[in-house]
């Protein structure tokens, strides 16, 4: 059988989690996926897959404060560094195994070959950064270009990227839909408020101390997902609040289709699942993180969904929800005709 390398980014669990629905696509069509990542992303994707073979590639060593511009600029270096590592691991897997027909890299720039077709998946053709952003975008479509194609997860109008994907340059771009690993379900609304982490740390455990102490005295019941990717799933109690340490798909998907109403990050992988499930949800933009920013208020402004600094975050501002339409997706279904690119090997 024809083996095809899945390798999302490890920043945060977005760029895994909307692999899954991908790697299911390939398996239902007699690929063998090998998923390459590191990380959280990676040991996430072994829950998930624990019976498909991976590689490891080296981390980006993401991590940021509140100075994200700087933060980024200084690890530069050693992320480019780890860009021509994974590259000449993929390199050499390629060659030790004749039976790799393509490479999907979900934003990780060296999961690229001249000897296989090579598919890039974003939602950013222009990379927010401020004054900067001109400079950003044309990196970043820069490094687009040497892909074979450019699958962007939104409908063609760009309905829940905004201007982040929206280019009249040729990138062989094409826009596959929204993309959920979850399905949406008919079920009683027993979670008052379900709070999902994610992200790079330190800000994810900041966020989560933050929201435990805005919700330690709400009587309602309360459900936080920490997004900690461990060993094992465990969970607690805490007062009225249930903690996980993580969910996997079918978990989660079950606790979100029970939730009246979700706050989390404003990142894109949390918008389309939210939409998919039409759920009302109140967003936390990561502080200084242009993408986030952009989608949170892009949203707020279509009236779809409001959003808070975590510094402002009160419950009563839960209550502006109201005044809000939620999100709402009819789920699209992977193309499997995008897999040609691969049946041509």
């Amino acid at each position: 059988m024809k083996k095809i390398i899945v390798a999302p980014l490890n920043w945060g669990l977005g760029h895994a989690s909307r692999c899954v629905p991908i790697i299911n696509a390939l398996i239902k069509e007699n690929f063998i996926p090998i998923i390459a990542s590191d990380g959280s992303a990676l040991k996430f994707l072994k829950h998930e897959f624990p019976y498909l073979e991976t590689l490891e590639l080296p981390s980006y060593h993401i991590k940021y404060g509140r100075n994200l511009k700087k933060q980024l600029f200084l690890q530069l270096p050693a992320i480019l560094s780890s860009v021509k590592t994974e590259k000449k691991i993929v390199e050499l897997f390629i060659d030790n195994n004749r039976d790799v027909v393509g490479l999907i890299s979900d934003n990780r720039f060296g999961v690229r070959s001249s000897k296989v077709p090579s598919v890039y998946i974003t939602h950013q053709i222009n990379v927010l950064s401020g004054f900067t952003t001109f400079l950003t975008s044309k990196v970043h479509q820069r490094i687009i270009k040497r892909f074979d194609e450019c699958w962007i997860p939104d409908n063609s109008n760009s309905e829940f990227s905004g201007k982040l994907s929206k280019s009249k340059k040729n990138l062989k771009q094409k826009f596959i839909g929204p993309l959920s690993r979850l399905e949406k379900l008919e079920l009683e609304q027993k979670i008052a408020v379900l709070v999902i982490l994610s992200g790079p740390e330190p800000n994810r455990t900041f966020l989560e101390k933050e929201l435990i102490r805005a919700f330690e005295n709400d009587k309602r019941n309360i459900v936080f997902i920490l997004g900690k990717i461990e060993e094992k799933q465990k969970s607690w109690t805490n007062h009225n609040c249930t903690f996980y340490n993580f969910l996997l798909s079918e978990d989660l998907q079950q606790k979100m289709n029970s939730s009246e109403i979700i706050v989390c990050r404003s990142g894109y992988s949390s918008i389309l699942d939210a939409a998919v499930l039409g759920k009302k949800v109140f967003f936390i933009p990561t502080e200084n993180q242009s993408e986030q920013e952009y989608l949170a208020s892009y949203l707020q402004e279509k009236k779809i969904a409001p959003f808070s600094k975590i510094e402002h975050f009160t419950l009563e501002k839960l209550n502006e929800i109201k005044n809000y339409t939620g999100l709402k997706s009819i789920k699209t279904d992977f193309d499997i005709n995008l897999l040609g690119l691969f049946h041509r090997k």
